[in-house]
């Protein structure tokens, strides 16, 4: 393994569905039976605000019946021993990186636990239902909604995951569709920018010929001997 000083690691549902969390994308996913501007958009929000709320309340319990699988832990492990610069960019919603115990952590999608003011802008920790609770803790608006980028908004904190990423030797991916942007081109600016590049997925996934190695299998297998493999190798 070349000499890597800065890790940058992006995942997707992959790594989620074993621990039980659904896809969204995928056979058995979430949106199956139901188109996304049904339930994603802020369009849907607008046309009928009970539906979209009770879907995330739905989402947001099950949450407690799930806990991190051996990927997660993995990460987690990686995010306390390894010494250089590291970044994990999740396109998932649920806590599961956070209860693992990893802290260099980036949800560009936004967080299920999370509560955001449609009136002030305001975010706060939310992890009841949406539908007849609580007004905001800043501006007393009834206006929550989810803390989820809907299609069509922008993915959060855009401009830390490119710095990171035109600094990384290393960009990895883990249980991602590759058909989502802007995630979906992470990898090809990571190669612009010399980094070297792996994708570690259950299939091959949209993007997988522009990785330089391709790893297949679950997640909870895959992941825990890469990090292995780097953390040896320092």
């Amino acid at each position: 393994m070349p000499d890597i000083h800065s890790i940058v690691v992006l995942t997707g549902a992959g790594i989620s569905a074993e621990s039980g969390l659904a896809t969204f994308r995928g056979p058995d996913g979430l949106w199956e039976g139901r188109r996304v501007e049904e339930i994603c958009t802020p369009q849907a929000l607008a046309a009928d605000r009970g539906l979209v709320l009770d879907f995330y309340d739905q989402r947001r319990r099950a949450l407690a019946g799930v806990a991190p699988n051996a990927a997660h832990e993995a990460l987690a492990r990686l995010d306390a021993e390894w010494p250089g610069e590291l970044l994990i960019v999740t396109q998932n919603v649920d806590d599961l990186h956070e209860r693992a115990g990893a802290k260099r952590l980036i949800h560009m999608h936004g967080e299920l636990l999370s509560a955001l003011c449609e009136r002030c802008g305001g975010r706060a920790p939310f992890a009841g239902d949406m539908i007849g609770g609580p007004r905001c803790g800043h501006c007393d608006a009834d206006a929550l909604r989810p803390d989820i980028v809907f299609f069509g908004e922008m993915p959060y904190a855009m401009d830390h995951i490119d710095r990171a990423l035109m600094d990384a030797d290393l960009f990895v991916s883990i249980g991602t569709s590759g058909a989502v942007y802007p995630a979906a081109g992470y990898v090809q600016t990571a190669r612009y920018r010399g980094a070297d590049t792996l994708e570690l997925n259950l299939e091959p996934s949209a993007g997988s010929m522009m990785f330089a190695e391709s790893r297949l299998g679950t997640a909870s297998r895959l992941v825990p001997e890469w990090v292995e493999e780097v953390l040896r190798a320092d």
